[in-house]
Formats: C-alpha cells, structure tokens, sequence
C-alpha cells in the first residue's frame, strides 16, 4: 500500500469514527430532551376531541411520562370537553392522573355562564386560565410545541 492510499485510509476511517461519535452523543441528547407539548381543543367535535387525547396518550408512550409535559387547553365550543356532560369524561379524569394538564378558558365559562344562568361544571382535575388563547400563546413562549388536530 502506498503512503498516499494509507494516508487517505486513515484520514476515511478518523472521519467515520468521528461521525460515528457524534451521532452517539446526539442520541443520548435526545433522551435528556424534556419534550413539552401543548394541545389545543377548540371544537366540539368529538373525534377531534379523542384525538387530542389519543395524542397525549401516543406522546406519553413515546416518549416516557416522566419525559413530556402536556397541556389540553379547551376553549370555546371544546369547552365542553371539560365538563361533567363530556362524552370524554372518563378519559379526561384517568389523563389528569397521568400527567396530563387540562385547562379550561374562563372567558368562555364567563361566557356560557352569561347565556345561561349557569356555570359549566368541570371535570375534577381540569384547571382554569383566564383565556384559553392567552394560556396557548405564553405556553408556546416558553418553548411548547403546538398541535391543533
């Protein structure tokens, strides 16, 4: 073998080595990664409203619940998804013993409330912001990933 073909052998197998190690670090940097999701349910939809919760569901799976923070925030026709009426109800309580934060905007309680002489009862463990908007925004600019489904 030549010098010039040993040189650039050796020169192909420090850069594989040294690729090799990078990709190693960036694995272990992923695990160290605290994901942070927020979730916004704005519909009264219900297949959209299972799916946002088989979203936190997934993530938590994925990732660890030890490794993700999620938030639900329901406002306007989702609200209902909050309240002892939902069709999710049960779901929404196992989530909220799971890790998984609910808040509920307070302008559309406020709002509901008005119109009909009676405040939405929540579901035991569901929070309340002051608007649901306002949570998403400040959520987001503390560095939470945002998913509408």
């Amino acid at each position: 073998m030549t010098a010039g073909v040993f040189a650039l052998a050796l020169a192909f197998l420090i850069h594989s080595i040294s690729v090799a190690d990078s990709h190693a670090k960036d694995d272990s940097d992923a695990e160290e990664v605290r994901h942070r999701l927020v979730i916004q349910v704005s519909t009264d939809d219900p297949r959209t409203q299972t799916i946002a919760l088989n979203n936190a569901v997934n993530l938590q799976k994925h990732y660890g619940i030890d490794n993700i923070d999620i938030e639900i925030v329901a406002y306007g026709p989702g609200l209902g998804m909050l309240t002892e009426k939902s069709s999710v109800m049960d779901r929404v309580s196992s989530l909220s013993l799971q890790e998984v934060a609910f808040s509920a905007c307070g302008n559309t309680m406020q709002t509901i409330e008005k119109k009909t002489g009676v405040a939405p009862k929540l579901i035991e463990g569901v929070g309340t912001v002051q608007a649901g908007v306002a949570r998403i925004m400040e959520l987001q600019e503390q560095g939470y990933s945002y998913i509408r489904p």
